[in-house]
């Protein structure tokens, strides 16, 4: 039994037919969304999740000059003008998520991207941005 209402509408709409008067395409029973092609609940949640972590300018701006270097978290502070405690702050959350490691050499740590998943998913919203902007 669906536990929330988003569960009995996504249960309800799987059950009927498309609702325009006049259908967009011929649907046969071959061109029905399986529920495997729509996302899950609980995956959308862990996805909205995630996404809400990246939603800070300054995460995103810390990523921006990752995506060009690995950087110490005394550089990345001077680069953008913020304290080393609120960067730290940051590169916590960001470590959290995956999204940038770091490696220790001497007291200095360095932080760089996770790896190319993330180098692509940054590129694929800039370039988009870019797109929309042009």
């Amino acid at each position: 039994m669906p536990n929330n209402l988003t569960e009995q509408s996504i249960s309800k709409s799987r059950k009927q037919e498309p609702c325009c008067e006049a259908p967009h395409a011929d649907y046969s029973e071959q061109d029905k969304l399986s529920p495997t092609q729509i996302l899950s609940v609980e995956k959308a949640q862990s996805m909205a999740e995630f996404m809400g972590f990246l939603a800070d300018t300054n995460r995103l701006r810390i990523l921006s000059i990752l995506v060009t270097r690995e950087m110490c978290v005394g550089d990345l502070a001077i680069a953008l003008g913020m304290k080393e405690s609120a960067v730290s702050h940051q590169l916590r959350t960001l470590r959290a998520i995956r999204m940038v490691r770091f490696r220790k050499q001497g007291r200095h740590v360095f932080y760089s991207l996770q790896d190319h998943h993330v180098l692509s998913f940054y590129q694929a919203v800039a370039d988009h941005l870019e797109e929309t902007i042009n």
